[in-house]
């Protein structure tokens, strides 16, 4: 138990702050029965004081720069400051002045708004907007419906075909003919020619090749 005792070590600036705080606690609570503020109302000034400054001040820890931090850390500093010198002997504690006890009697509402603020206020320092991102439309390729090749413009006589193939008209007919013949033969024209397909006949003349 003794050695536990010993590890324990005891911080003088926490122990100064204790101090400070009970005299600033008293000092607030006696500004407020001044007042007119008798009961559990003296006690709960001091309370709501000291915890506007511990949300202003954490406030400041958590955001750099920040001035609504810094501004409710100040308002509520005053009010602690202005009570430790209203009892230190520059007032008549019997006698307050009028605006002062204004000040006590608007501090409630005061200190709601700024508690208000600091815990439940937007953070906007260093606060990073957010970026939407859109997504591009995919890409829609419209599907082209597939064309035949016009098979009506490769039917021609035999005369046409030998020419365009360098054959001559007879060997042309000799495919179309016969009991098995080696092209189709798609009929005849207004003159009685016959008419075969042209690339048929080609397919013929580079398999000869």
């Amino acid at each position: 138990m003794r050695g536990r005792l010993a590890r324990i070590k005891l911080d003088p600036i926490l122990i100064q702050a204790v101090i400070a705080a009970g005299l600033s606690f008293d000092h607030i609570r006696e500004v407020a029965e001044a007042a007119g503020q008798g009961g559990w109302k003296a006690w709960a000034y001091p309370v709501s004081v000291d915890l506007l400054l511990v949300a202003a001040w954490r406030k400041m820890r958590s955001e750099k720069r920040s001035v609504l931090g810094w501004s409710w850390f100040l308002v509520a500093l005053v009010a602690s400051l202005g009570a430790n010198v209203a009892t230190a002997g520059l007032l008549d504690m019997d006698a307050l002045p009028v605006g002062l006890k204004v000040v006590v009697g608007g501090w409630p509402a005061v200190a709601f708004l700024g508690g208000t603020l600091l815990v439940h206020g937007r953070k906007v320092e260093g606060e990073k907007s957010e970026v939407v991102k859109i997504e591009p439309a995919p890409l829609v390729v419209p599907q082209l419906p597939l064309v035949e090749p016009d098979t009506a413009s490769a039917i021609r006589t035999t005369q046409a075909v030998a020419e365009a193939l360098g054959v001559k008209p007879a060997t042309v007919r000799g495919w179309a003919s016969g009991a098995t013949p080696k092209v189709k033969h798609h009929g005849y024209d207004e003159k009685g020619r016959t008419l075969v397909d042209l690339f048929e006949c080609r397919a013929l003349v580079v398999a000869a090749k």
